[in-house]
C-alpha cells in the first residue's frame, strides 16, 4: 500500500497541479497510513460477561485506551479492565503502536440473570445503625476507597486465581438480598461456608494494603493488591496472619474465617475489584494466563 501511494504522489508532483493540491494529497496519504488497523496487536480473555475481569496482553510498547482513557500496560504487555454488574453499554478498546498503527475492538458485555436471596433475623441495631455507627461506616468506606485507588505495577492479576478457601458456596455475586424483608444493595462477593478459624489463602500473589479487625458492616476486613487496580477483599475475618505492606504468595495463609461485623454466622465473603468496580470472583477463578 505504501509503495502505491508513494508512486501516486510522485506522479502528481510531476504534473501541473498546484502546490496547494499536492500538499493536501500528502496530508491525506499520511493520515491513511497512520490510522491503518493492524490485527493481532492484543490478546484478550474471552469472558465478556457483566461483572467480568478481562485480562489483555499486547506489545509492552503499545498504548491501550478504554473508551478514550489510558490503561496501564506492564513490562510484559499485561493489562486489566472490567465490566460492572449491570453494564449495558459497549466499550471501545484501542491499541496504538509506537508507529501510530491502530487496532480497535468493540467489547460487548453479555447480560446475566441474578439470584434473589432473603435473610431474616438481622439485629435492629445493624439494620438501623445510630449516628455514631454512621460516622464509623463513613470512616470505614474512606479507608476501603483509598486502598482500591492503588494502581501498582504488580502483574499477579494476569497469572490466574485460586479459591481462598475450600468450602461450600452459600452466596453468589450479583444476587439481590433482602434483610428482614427490606431490599438492600446487591451482593458483590462470593460467600463460602466455614468455621471460625478456618484458614483463608491468598488467591494470587500480592501486597497487603489494609487490615481492619472491626469495621461496622464487614468486621475483620483485609484488602490485597494484585496489581493494576485489581484487588481482593476478605470480609468478616476473625484474625489476620499478615500485616499491611507484607508481600504474599498465592496459596499462603493470610487470615482466618470469622463472623465479625454484619454476619449471621461464620463464613468468608471474598470480593474482587478493578479500582472501584465490583467484579465477580467466580468468573475470576475461570481466567487462564494468556
Amino acid at each position: 500500500m505504501v509503495n502505491k501511494f508513494s508512486l501516486l504522489f510522485n506522479v502528481f508532483k510531476k504534473t501541473s497541479l498546484c502546490a496547494v493540491f499536492s500538499t493536501m494529497l500528502k496530508t491525506v496519504l499520511t493520515t491513511v497510513l497512520m490510522t491503518t488497523t493492524v490485527s493481532a496487536q492484543t490478546l484478550l480473555t474471552e469472558q465478556f460477561f457483566q461483572g467480568a475481569l478481562i485480562v489483555g496482553k499486547t506489545a509492552p510498547t503499545n498504548k491501550v485506551l478504554l473508551n478514550g482513557k489510558a490503561i496501564k500496560v506492564s513490562e510484559n504487555g499485561d493489562y486489566a479492565l472490567g465490566f460492572s454488574r449491570d453494564e449495558k453499554n459497549n466499550s471501545e478498546l484501542v491499541i496504538i503502536s509506537p508507529k501510530g498503527e491502530i487496532e480497535k475492538r468493540l467489547l460487548k458485555p453479555l447480560k446475566r440473570e441474578y439470584n434473589i436471596q432473603r435473610i431474616e433475623g438481622i439485629a435492629k441495631k445493624i439494620m438501623n445503625p445510630n449516628k455514631k455507627a454512621n460516622v464509623r461506616v463513613g470512616q470505614d468506606n474512606k479507608q476501603i476507597a483509598k486502598a482500591r485507588k492503588i494502581d501498582s505495577d504488580l502483574t499477579a492479576f494476569a497469572q490466574g486465581f485460586i479459591a481462598p478457601i475450600e468450602g461450600i458456596i452459600t452466596g453468589v455475586y450479583g444476587s439481590q438480598r433482602y434483610f428482614n424483608g427490606v431490599p438492600k444493595w446487591p451482593h458483590y462477593g462470593l460467600d463460602y461456608a466455614g468455621k471460625t478459624g478456618d484458614p483463608v489463602k491468598a488467591p494470587a500473589d500480592g501486597t497487603v494494603l489494609m487490615f481492619v479487625p472491626d469495621m461496622f458492616y464487614s468486621g475483620g476486613t483485609m484488602i490485597i493488591d494484585h496489581g493494576h487496580g485489581v484487588s481482593s477483599t476478605f470480609l468478616h475475618l476473625s484474625d489476620s496472619y499478615v500485616k499491611v505492606g507484607d508481600k504474599v504468595h498465592q496459596g499462603q495463609r493470610v487470615a482466618a474465617v470469622g463472623a465479625s461485623g454484619r454476619a449471621t454466622g461464620p463464613h468468608l465473603d471474598w470480593r474482587i475489584n478493578w479500582f472501584n468496580m465490583r467484579l465477580d470472583p467466580a468468573l475470576v477463578l475461570k481466567l487462564k494466563p494468556l
